[in-house]
């Protein structure tokens, strides 16, 4: 039982920075091909496909759990709010401000994780995993300030402020979700979940311009949205619930740290963009922040 207990938080923790590194790649195939999409089209068509993944893998292996009438409404907001809501704010917080801001801003999720899950008494609040959300957020900050054009937009404290908000729509969700991952299973709630912000963000997305720039994408812009849909939404949210279900929130935040490294390392093998020469010293602080937050409690000493 006590192998059990241990090894839980280390697959979590794995999943967790799985899904985060994954999520690089889709940053960069998002910029490579679908640049001419709309961000809420984009979205309604990444999450719809992922939602159909999703539930033939649940169908398939035979893990559906039917949803039981007093958590629809859980279920379905928590889907809102991360599978629709967040996306769209994402977006929307790009409009005003440059990636490398949004970036930095969207790397307090792990501290507003922290926060929001000691606030609503779903884990402890220590100096070290403090520590170890300073550290990441830091590391974020020196790889991404010595690496990309830093330099404000016009209105883009605006831009800034809505990925803050973004962040914390996502730290609202990693504090509230666990225990319905725990009742259906990580596979079974993301589908839930998945489903859920899906239909919404398909009812919202399509006028004429959303249609008119689908029809007129080319082949490989369609390949990237079926990577998108396949790894970028099905397997790297599966993985984050995954990480969720077996850590606390705050150990499964921090992973998000390695999103934008991913996405500047990727970036620069594949579309030669440029990279920071500070980018190793600011990954091994995030490595060294994620071990920070991930470190075992000292067990209570016996009376």
């Amino acid at each position: 039982m006590t192998l059990l207990a241990t090894r839980r938080p280390l697959l979590g923790l794995v999943a967790a920075c799985c899904s985060s590194l994954l999520g690089g790649s889709a940053v960069v195939a998002t910029r490579y091909a679908v640049a001419g999409l709309d961000p809420v089209a984009l979205a309604a068509l990444r999450y719809g496909l992922g939602a159909i993944v999703l539930g033939a893998l649940v169908l398939l292996l035979r893990r559906a759990r039917r949803l039981e009438r007093r958590d629809w409404l859980a279920v379905f907001l928590l889907g809102a709010l991360f599978f629709a809501a967040f996306p769209a704010l994402f977006s929307a917080s790009l409009a005003y401000t440059s990636a490398a801001r949004g970036a930095l801003a969207l790397s307090t999720l792990p501290f507003l994780t922290l926060l929001c899950a000691a606030a609503l008494g779903r884990e402890r609040l220590t100096a070290l995993k403090l520590a170890g959300v300073l550290l990441a957020l830091g590391g974020v900050s020196l790889a991404l300030i010595s690496g990309r054009d830093m330099a404000a937009p016009d209105g883009a404290w605006r831009g800034d402020l809505l990925m803050v908000a973004t962040a914390l729509l996502g730290a609202v969700f990693n504090a509230l979700a666990r225990p319905y991952m725990a009742k259906y299973g990580a596979l079974g709630f993301t589908a839930w979940g998945m489903l859920f912000g899906a239909l919404l963000l398909n009812a919202i997305a399509w006028g004429e311009p959303s249609r008119q720039a689908a029809a007129a994408l080319p082949p490989l812009a369609w390949a990237a949205i079926v990577y998108l849909g396949i790894i970028g939404a099905a397997l790297i949210f599966y993985l984050w619930s995954l990480g969720l279900e077996h850590a606390s929130p705050t150990q499964v935040a921090i992973t998000v740290a390695l999103n934008p490294v991913s996405a500047m390392t990727l970036g620069a093998l594949l579309l030669n963009e440029p990279v920071s020469g500070a980018l190793p010293l600011g990954l091994a602080a995030i490595l060294l922040g994620i071990a920070c937050a991930n470190w075992p409690a000292p067990a209570p000493a016996r009376p």
